[in-house]
């Protein structure tokens, strides 16, 4: 029986990601935060929709994702949008780094969660889609949502 302790709670869900771009795989990373950051992501003030993540010098990094400043913060307050590191088992950065530079895929950020009481990112490798790609998922979701409620009736 999972305790209290071992559950993921949610913080926030880049929706839009799903919709931009086609899911390869996924891999979970730490995140490296400061206090205030932390107590921000508590309050759920974050923003992925613009974010992404690179590697360089053989590190992984996450960019423009905007953690709020905390309300009751003082001057030594974190900068919302500074690059943050992620923390990655290196030979999952070692695998990363092939698929990014050969295939064209792109890291993205999923969501971020708490496990075990750290922060944790759901970090995907992403193949964006093409216009028409969009439409036809578009399209699949409404189908879909009519099958459904015919359904229901």
């Amino acid at each position: 029986m999972p305790t209290a302790k071992d559950e993921e709670r949610n913080i926030t869900v880049n929706r839009k990601a799903r919709h931009e771009y086609t899911i390869v795989q996924t891999y979970e990373a730490g995140i490296v935060l400061q206090g205030t950051e932390v107590k921000s992501l508590r309050l759920g003030k974050v923003n992925l929709v613009d974010s992404y993540a690179n590697i360089k010098d053989g590190e992984v990094w996450l960019f423009s994702a905007n953690i709020s400043a905390y309300d009751q913060g003082n001057i030594n307050n974190h900068e919302p949008t500074r690059t943050r590191k992620l923390l990655l088992n290196r030979n999952e950065i070692r695998k990363l780094i092939g698929k990014v530079k050969e295939k064209g895929l792109t890291l993205v950020p999923m969501r971020l969660y708490f496990k075990n009481g750290k922060v944790k990112v759901e970090l995907a490798l992403a193949k964006g889609k093409k216009t028409y790609d969009k439409r036809e998922s578009i399209a699949k979701r409404d189908l879909q949502r009519d099958q459904e409620r015919k359904f229901k009736i």
